[in-house]
C-alpha cells in the first residue's frame, strides 16, 4: 500500500514521467552542467600530479552548481503535488479513498522527486570525467553525492509540507523557494569554507550531521502533512472557493494583513462597496481587490516575515557596518522580487483560460490595451510594494551613514536597479501567461527564463576570473615553451636580454584578469620570446581559457564578459561606482566601477520591456489561444 501497490506513486510516475518536459529538463540540466565542465576545463594537455588545485576547483564548482539547480527543480515538481489536486477538484476524493494520508504523502513525494533523482544519476558520468585530474578523493564525491540527495529529499519534502498549506500552486511554490531558497545558499556556502583547509570536516558533516537534521526535519513535517490530510480543515463544508478574509485575520498567527489600513491597503486595498468611476480600468479593479487574494493572505504573511527576518542581519552587516557591501543588500532585495514578482503575473491570461472566460472578456468593450495594462499593473503593485518594504533600509542609510552622503548617485542607481527589477519580472511574468494555457507550465517558465537571464551572466563571470586566468597563464606559457623549442637556444645565447623579453611577452600574452583588470601573475619561466607564441597562444586561448573556443573580444575598452552584465541586475549591482570611505578631500580615490555599463543596463532592460508589452498587444489582438484556437 505504501510502495508496490501504492495507486498514487504508481499514477504520478506513469503520468509525469512520460512528458515531454521531462525530457527537455534532463536534456538541459546535463547540457548546463556539461557546458560548465567544458569551459572550465583546464588548460594544460598533460595532468600534473603536485598541481591538483584546479581538479578540485571544478570538482567543487560541479557539485555546487548541481545542488543549486537540483534545490531550484525539486520544489517546480513537489510544490504542486497536493494544491495540484485541489486546483483539479480532485483532493476530496482522494481523501475519501482508502489509501491511508502517509501512503497519500509518500507517493506524492516519491513521484516528485523520481525526476530529480534521474537528473542526479544522469550526472555520474559528467562528474567521472573529472576524478583523473585530481584534487579529490572517491569519498570525498560519494560524500557530495550523499549530501545531494539528503539535502533534495528535505527540499522536497518541505515542497509538499507547503502544498498542503495552500489552494493555489503559484502560492506553495513561492513559499518553498524562500524556505529552501536561504537554506541551499548556506549548504554552498559551507561547503566551499571547507574547501581547502577542513575538507575531512566537510566529509565528517556531510555523513553524520547532515543524515541526522535530514531525516529529523522529513519525519516532522511527513508527520505533520499526514495530519493535515487525515484532518484536512479546507474541504466539505469548509472548503470554500473564496476564503473570508475577515474569519482568516482573527485565526492568523504573526502578521495579519488589514486591507483598509496604511501600508496594507497599498498591495492589498480593501473590496469595494461602492460604484467604480468612470474612467475606472475595470481589469484592474476586480484583479487587485478581488482575484489576487481570493485565497487569502497566508502565502503573503509568511513571505513578508521571513523575508523581513532574514532581511535584519544582512542589513545591518552590509549597509551600516561594512558599508562596502552594498550590493549585497541590494542583491538581497533583487532575490525576493526575483521570488514574488512572478506569482502575481503569471497566472492573470491562464487563469482566464482555465476558467474559459478569456473569449469572454475580449468580447467586452475594453481594448487589448486596457486589459494587458489592467493585469500587468495589478501584479506589478502588489510585488513592487512588497518589495519596497525592503528598500527603505538603503533610503534611511544614506541619510544616516557619512559613506553614503558622498555616494547619493550610487544610490539612486541602486533603487533604479530595484524598480527596474521589479518591472521586468512583472512583464516577463506576464508575457509567459500570454503565451501557455496552463498557469504551473507559465510560472514555471517565467522562473526559469528570469534565472537564466539574471544569473547566467554572473555565472559566466565568475567561471571566467576562476578559471579564464588560470587557463589563459597556462596556454601561454605553453606557447611559449614550444616557440623557445622550435627556436633553439641560439637566440637566447645572441641576445643576453632573450629571458627577460620572453619573461615580458608571457606576461603580455597572458593578458589581464577579465573581471579584476590586473594582468595575470606569470611565474619566470626562463624561455626565449617569438611571435610565434603569440599567435598560438591566441589560437589556444578562448575567453574561457578553453583551446578552441570562440576568440576573445572586447569593445570600447571593456572585455565581453564586462558587458555581460548588462543583461543581469545582480552583475549591474556590483558595476555600480561606489565611493570608498578612507580616501583624504582632495586626493583621486579609486572607484571601481563602471557607469557605462550601468547606463547600457538601462538602455537595454527599457528596451527588452518595449518589445515584450508590444508583443503582448499584438497577441491579445490575434486573439492568441482564444476559444479554438485554445488548443
Amino acid at each position: 500500500m505504501y510502495l508496490l501497490e501504492n495507486p498514487v506513486l504508481q499514477r504520478e510516475l506513469l503520468v509525469n514521467l512520460r512528458m515531454k518536459r521531462s525530457f527537455a529538463l534532463l536534456f538541459l540540466y546535463l547540457a548546463a552542467l556539461a557546458t560548465v565542465v567544458y569551459f572550465a576545463w583546464p588548460a594544460d594537455t598533460r595532468v600534473d600530479p603536485t598541481r591538483q588545485q584546479s581538479g578540485r576547483q571544478l570538482i567543487d564548482l560541479f557539485f555546487s552548481g548541481q545542488y543549486l539547480l537540483a534545490s531550484l527543480i525539486a520544489p517546480s515538481f513537489a510544490a504542486g503535488a497536493i494544491t495540484g489536486e485541489k486546483e483539479r477538484k480532485t483532493y476530496e476524493m482522494l481523501l475519501a479513498s482508502p489509501l491511508r494520508p502517509a501512503a497519500i504523502v509518500l507517493g506524492k513525494l516519491l513521484a516528485s522527486l523520481t525526476h530529480v533523482a534521474a537528473l542526479i544519476v544522469a550526472s555520474l558520468p559528467i562528474v567521472m570525467l573529472c576524478l583523473p585530474l585530481g584534487g579529490v578523493s572517491l569519498y570525498e564525491v560519494l560524500a557530495a553525492y550523499v549530501g545531494l540527495i539528503l539535502s533534495v529529499a528535505t527540499y522536497g519534502m518541505i515542497s509538499v509540507a507547503c502544498s498542503s498549506y495552500f489552494k493555489r500552486t503559484a502560492a506553495s511554490l513561492v513559499v518553498s523557494y524562500l524556505v529552501i531558497l536561504p537554506l541551499s545558499i548556506f549548504g554552498v556556502a559551507i561547503w566551499f569554507a571547507l574547501a581547502d583547509t577542513q575538507a575531512w570536516l566537510r566529509l565528517i558533516l556531510t555523513v553524520t550531521l547532515l543524515p541526522a537534521t535530514a531525516a529529523t526535519l522529513c519525519y516532522l513535517l511527513f508527520v505533520n502533512t499526514g495530519e493535515r490530510l487525515l484532518h484536512p480543515p479546507d474541504v466539505g463544508s469548509e472548503g470554500q472557493e473564496v476564503v473570508d478574509l475577515e474569519q482568516e485575520a482573527q485565526e492568523a498567527v504573526g502578521l495579519v494583513i488589514n486591507r483598509d489600513q496604511f501600508p496594507d491597503r497599498l498591495f492589498a486595498p480593501a473590496k469595494r462597496d461602492d460604484l467604480m468611476e468612470d474612467d475606472a480600468n475595470p481589469v484592474y479593479d476586480k484583479e487587485v481587490r478581488s482575484e489576487i487574494f481570493s485565497q487569502g493572505t497566508l502565502m503573503l504573511r509568511v513571505v513578508i516575515q521571513v523575508s523581513m527576518i532574514l532581511a535584519i542581519p544582512i542589513m545591518a552587516c552590509c549597509l551600516y557596518i561594512w558599508s562596502q557591501y552594498t550590493p549585497v543588500y541590494v542583491a538581497y532585495v533583487l532575490l525576493f522580487n526575483l521570488l514574488v514578482g512572478p506569482v502575481f503575473s503569471a497566472g492573470s491570461m491562464t487563469s482566464e483560460r482555465e476558467r474559459e472566460t478569456l473569449d469572454l472578456l475580449l468580447t467586452t468593450s475594453i481594448s487589448p490595451w486596457q486589459i494587458m495594462w489592467g493585469k500587468l499593473v495589478a501584479g506589478l503593485r502588489v510585488s513592487s510594494v512588497l518589495t519596497m518594504f525592503l528598500v527603505w533600509p538603503i533610503a534611511l542609510a544614506a541619510l544616516l551613514v557619512p559613506i553614503y552622503w558622498k555616494n547619493f548617485p550610487a544610490v539612486a542607481a541602486y533603487l533604479g536597479i530595484i524598480v527596474l527589477t521589479c518591472l521586468s519580472t512583472a512583464v516577463m511574468a506576464l508575457f509567459c501567461s500570454a503565451m501557455f494555457r496552463k498557469t504551473a507550465v507559465s510560472m514555471i517558465t517565467a522562473y526559469a527564463v528570469i534565472a537564466a537571464l539574471f544569473f547566467g551572466p554572473w555565472a559566466v563571470r565568475y567561471l571566467d576570473r576562476v578559471f579564464g586566468s588560470a587557463n589563459r597563464t597556462a596556454a601561454a606559457i605553453a606557447a611559449a615553451e614550444a616557440a623557445s623549442s622550435n627556436n633553439g637556444d641560439g637566440q637566447s645565447r645572441g641576445n643576453g636580454t632573450g629571458n627577460d623579453s620572453g619573461n615580458d611577452q608571457v606576461a603580455r600574452t597572458a593578458g589581464p584578469a577579465s573581471t579584476g583588470g590586473a594582468s595575470a601573475e606569470v611565474p619566470s619561466t626562463g624561455v626565449a620570446s617569438s611571435d610565434a607564441a603569440t599567435k598560438n597562444t591566441s589560437a589556444a586561448v578562448g575567453p574561457l581559457g578553453r583551446r578552441g573556443s570562440m576568440k576573445s573580444w572586447s569593445f570600447a575598452g571593456r572585455d565581453w564578459t564586462s558587458w555581460l552584465s548588462v543583461f543581469s541586475p545582480f552583475a549591474i549591482a556590483f558595476e555600480v561606482p561606489l565611493i570608498p570611505e578612507d580616501y583624504a578631500p582632495g586626493e583621486s580615490p579609486m572607484i571601481t566601477g563602471d557607469w557605462v555599463l550601468f547606463f547600457s543596463y538601462l538602455g537595454f532592460t527599457l528596451g527588452l520591456n518595449s518589445v515584450l508589452l508590444v508583443g503582448m498587444v499584438w497577441l491579445f489582438r490575434s486573439r492568441w489561444r482564444v476559444s479554438g484556437d485554445a488548443r
